[in-house]
């Protein structure tokens, strides 16, 4: 019998000649995974096509601009026309303040966690942390939402925001009194807490793929621990954390519950963050249920604002992600 021959060191291996089947199911896998990507760019585009057609007797009758800009929310009663007026800017002005707030205290915070589980936490420590700021995002919104309202806002966020008011803070605007316990400040914080594990996840794994080559390098030149993770493992990691806090700033614009149990439900827009206000979520989540069908249309208008909102967001920060990458390397998610 002749022996099987042997390729030389470093050749490339004989590829198999694809069999019947292979021959077969290899086109079909292609259109599966195609159909399945086409899927979300159909649904997407069924979302916005429905509610926008649905929502369109709103902007006809307001205008895009006057709809925005419009301060005054009076539903009407018609089935067939709209008689109300209809004014979206104290919705989302609460909505923009309340997701600043919250990622306003979770990024500092998200990096500050990421950074102690990945260069400091002993190895019998990491393990658990990681899977306890997970377990954060684990937890239902409605549950944030009691805790929120029946201690943390009592016990911790009332009494903070008292402090500020009555410091020489409080002769600002965005930081004078009285201080209510339905308010911008506690959505905000509340939202803040239930955006850290998106925040978190996404730069601690940023931060992980920093390479070791520049971490050693950084060592070698006397660097400390501190101006290694200060000096080159933030700055590495900046488009990483941009992404996060998008994805963050996402998840709290369209956060629901939370939101409308403790943001306040007033359609006063003022500059303090202590005062009650409103948001586009929670005005939905508040009068869906027995809105006439021209509130309908009113709502489904408003949550199209907030949608074409979130995409700008979402464009933006893939942007910035892109500028940021191709100068400090591209350690995005």
């Amino acid at each position: 019998m002749t022996p099987p021959t042997t390729s030389p060191a470093g050749s490339e291996r004989p590829r198999l000649a694809p069999t019947g089947r292979r021959h077969v199911a290899d086109p079909i896998f292609k259109l599966v995974a195609i159909a399945c990507a086409t899927s979300v760019l159909v649904l997407l585009t069924a979302m916005i096509v429905r509610t926008t057609i649905e929502a369109w007797p709103v902007f006809a009758d307001q205008g895009v601009i006057g709809f925005i800009t419009g301060d005054l929310w009076d539903p009407g009663q018609s089935r067939s026309e709209v008689t109300g007026t209809y004014g979206a800017w104290p919705f989302l002005y609460g909505t923009l303040k309340a997701s600043a707030i919250g990622v306003l205290f979770a990024v500092p915070l998200a990096i500050g966690i990421a950074l102690f589980i990945n260069e400091i936490a002993p190895a019998w420590l990491k393990r658990p942390l990681t899977y306890g700021v997970e377990m954060l995002a684990m937890v239902p919104s409605v549950v944030y939402a009691l805790v929120g309202i029946y201690f943390f806002r009592i016990e911790i966020w009332r009494p903070i925001g008292q402090f500020v008011a009555d410091s020489p803070l409080g002769v600002i605007p965005l930081f004078s009194g009285p201080v209510t316990n339905s308010s911008y400040w506690a959505a905000g914080n509340i939202l803040a807490i239930m955006i850290l594990p998106i925040i978190t996840a996404i730069v601690r794994e940023t931060f992980a793929q920093t390479p070791v080559d520049e971490r050693l390098a950084a060592y070698a030149m006397g660097a400390t621990r501190w101006e290694v993770m200060r000096q080159v493992i933030v700055p590495r990691g900046f488009p990483g954390i941009v992404g996060g806090t998008m994805l963050g700033l996402g998840r709290a614009l369209g956060e629901t519950i939370a939101v409308a149990f403790l943001i306040g439900a007033s359609q006063r827009r003022d500059g303090s963050i202590f005062f009650a206000g409103d948001a586009v979520t929670s005005l939905i989540f508040n009068t869906f249920q027995d809105a006439r069908p021209e509130g309908v249309w009113a709502l489904l208008a408003i949550g199209v604002t907030l949608f074409v909102i979130t995409m700008i967001v979402n464009v933006v920060a893939r942007l910035i992600v892109y500028r940021v990458g191709r100068t400090v390397g591209d350690a995005a998610v």
